[in-house]
């Protein structure tokens, strides 16, 4: 978690920041032998009797919406029987898979930003800018400590060995050691040593890890990927004209040479912590896009990656209400076309 200053933000709840879709049952084939079979149980079942494979993806603060999604689908009756996360879903999925989500919602829901400054550990050595052991130890103090193999529900947390360059599925062993390895952010907090490997965070390679849950036998798989692209809030420059007084960033020649210094001075204007937030933003939609595009869910959740930034902590209680209203919306639809 990392603080920053950051301007006024649009209310969360809107419904620009909530998109999602429910897959084709012809295309369903890719990547999911038993789906056929699923949708036919799935139309003679009540929802109480449907179990899930539920894969919480990265984002940072955003992954505060996994919580609002969950609490949704037990609230309908739904049985979650496998997770897998990766980065922040890693963090709320086993904090469910533990029995303790409750208790880190009414934990989490209290912090202002100087709590959350005051999780911060900061280091200058061991490759990042924070341990992590501060915020861990608290984690750890609520939930307390279990073994992944003992856990109710088939768990992985999803690392990435930055050594081997591969992704690390972490099913056995620590909980909280799994967490730590897969919120490392490269740069921010210092990667894990386990086993002999640097782990960093599981979105680095991937932010919505589908697979794991492919050996967990389900009637349904949800993704909730906390990354997506809100065409509504973020038109590309391709389908509008620059409006008036606006420079086209392409163009440069369009601007002349006061707009280029002005450009200029906006760009320096961004916090460091913003364009880390921007960058890291970038990076997960592009990776979820291709990793989505082999792994078809039946059902995929998304919430609006503009609906905060990585770092904003401090907005717990409307991020989880806006994964909560992300999640009505998906499961209606769902329910429409049962």
């Amino acid at each position: 978690m990392v603080a920053g200053a950051v301007g006024a933000r649009e209310p969360l709840l809107q419904a620009g920041h909530c998109l999602g879709s429910v897959r084709n049952p012809s295309a369903r084939a890719h990547g999911f032998a038993l789906a056929s079979k699923a949708l036919t149980r799935e139309r003679s079942m009540p929802s109480s009797n449907l179990s899930l494979s539920l894969v919480l993806g990265a984002g940072g603060a955003r992954g505060l919406a996994h919580i609002g999604v969950i609490e949704e689908l037990i609230a309908r009756g739904y049985r979650i029987v496998s997770i897998a996360g990766s980065s922040m879903g890693a963090l709320v999925g086993g904090i469910y898979a533990a029995g303790k989500l409750e208790e880190y919602r009414d934990w989490v829901i209290k912090l202002q930003r100087l709590d959350v400054l005051r999780l911060l550990d900061f280091t200058w050595r061991g490759g990042g800018m924070i341990r992590g052991e501060r915020v861990i130890g608290v984690l750890r103090e609520l939930v307390g400590e279990h073994q992944i193999e003992s856990l109710p529900v088939s768990y992985t947390a999803v690392a990435v060995d930055i050594d081997a360059e591969r992704e690390v599925w972490l099913s056995r062993g620590s909980l909280f050691s799994a967490i730590r390895a897969s919120i490392a952010i490269p740069g921010i907090f210092t990667p894990l040593e386990l086993h002999g490997r640097r782990l960093v965070d599981g979105g680095l390679l991937n932010p919505v890890p589908v697979a794991p849950t492919l050996r967990d036998l389900s009637d349904l798989t949800v993704v909730v990927n906390v990354n997506a692209v809100n065409g509504q809030i973020l038109p590309s420059s391709a389908s509008r004209a620059p409006e008036a007084g606006e420079e086209d960033a392409n163009d440069d020649a369009s601007i002349g040479w006061w707009g280029r210094i002005r450009r200029g001075r906006r760009l320096r204007r961004q916090s460091t912590m913003e364009l880390l937030a921007r960058s890291l933003d970038l990076m997960m939609q592009s990776i979820t896009r291709h990793r989505l595009a082999g792994h078809h869910p039946h059902l995929l959740i998304e919430v609006s990656r503009d609906a905060a930034s990585f770092y904003e902590f401090w907005r717990a209680q409307e991020l989880i209400e806006l994964g909560r209203r992300c999640a009505v919306q998906a499961l209606d639809r769902l329910a429409a076309q049962r």
